[in-house]
């Protein structure tokens, strides 16, 4: 049975956010979060942070947790986009948004578990509303040689001009074509942050940074795993449907490195050191940015994680919720 809704007049309604690399045991531990939760009567959900464990035909690529590894805890916002669509940061977070708020009023503590910056950030703190482009102007700032769209821009908006390289084709278009479309600087558009729920809610988080080479081995391991349990399938089933190879899902560790091999290029052994690789290097590029991003007093769990210490950092966190 739920507890009854917070009260939002009296506290801000508790959230916990669960944070870290890939392979860094986040899922476990939200899971023993949750369950510690309930052995004190309230009710927990599981809210899912990641950019590729959204779409459903990535379940095993992503990591995905399977339901047993749910253990019958209520997960939300995995495997619900279709791979023929782009997901972003800011859709998911206003899916996160509804979700956390239909967790508050039932009772219930949301627990946000996931390894996309982005994706927290852009919920906790809100982002800059993106301005829509005149299609005609967007075309004729892009046909333009980038000296020329640079001191176009220069003239337009002397500070984008000066704070950018030159060269930068992609950067010095995007500032000219806003402001040419908008009036309005890209500066003055990214001041112009809207949407966060940090000052709403009582937020419990917590970054998980184990020591490199454990985290390494794990990457290694579970990919050993994935491959084993049908990632080659899973893949080759997605590139079969013959989508946009630009997608966000066709794009995700594992799949063009399975493509290769599917086509031939590449055998089934090469296909799994390349995509160990490639995800070894996403959890340097997140363990790099969850050390540096966020702010310094998130607690940071530096030590490898077991059965024990998992339920150990669950009934911390779990106690933090409670007593706020």
């Amino acid at each position: 049975m739920a507890s009854p809704s917070f009260s939002t007049a009296s506290a801000r309604p508790p959230v916990a956010l669960i944070a870290g690399p890939t392979a860094s045991g986040k899922s476990a531990l939200a899971v023993a979060l949750a369950k510690s939760l309930s052995e004190t009567g309230r009710d927990a959900i599981v809210v899912n942070a990641d950019a590729s464990q959204v779409y459903a035909d990535l379940r095993i690529l992503s990591a995905r947790p399977t339901g047993e590894e749910m253990e019958g805890i209520d997960h939300r916002l995995f495997g619900h986009i279709n791979a023929a669509e782009a997901h972003n940061a800011v859709r998911w977070a206003d899916e996160a948004r509804g979700v956390i708020a239909e967790a508050h009023a039932a009772g219930q503590v949301p627990i946000l578990v996931g390894g996309t910056g982005l994706h927290m950030r852009t919920l906790l703190h809100g982002i800059a509303p993106v301005p829509e482009i005149d299609p005609g102007i967007r075309e004729a700032v892009r046909a333009l040689p980038v000296a020329d769209a640079h001191a176009a821009l220069a003239a337009a908006d002397a500070g984008a001009a000066a704070r950018l390289n030159p060269a930068d084709t992609t950067r010095v278009a995007r500032a000219l074509e806003v402001v040419r479309s908008t009036g309005r600087t890209l500066a003055d558009w990214q001041q112009a942050i809207a949407g966060g729920i940090e000052g709403e809610i009582a937020l419990t988080p917590l970054v998980l940074l184990p020591p490199r080479e454990w985290l390494r081995g794990r990457c290694d391991a579970r990919l050993v795993q994935m491959f084993e349990r049908g990632a080659v399938e899973e893949a080759n089933a997605l590139l079969a449907r013959g989508l946009d190879p630009d997608l966000p899902a066709m794009r995700a560790i594992g799949v063009p490195q399975i493509a290769s091999h599917l086509g031939g290029e590449i055998t089934r052994a090469e296909a799994l050191e390349l995509t160990q690789a490639a995800t070894r290097q996403y959890a340097k590029r997140q363990y790099t940015w969850f050390r540096n991003q966020p702010p310094a007093d998130w607690p940071r769990h530096t030590e490898s994680l077991n059965i024990d210490s998992i339920k150990e950092l669950a009934i911390i966190l779990r106690d933090k919720l409670l007593t706020g």
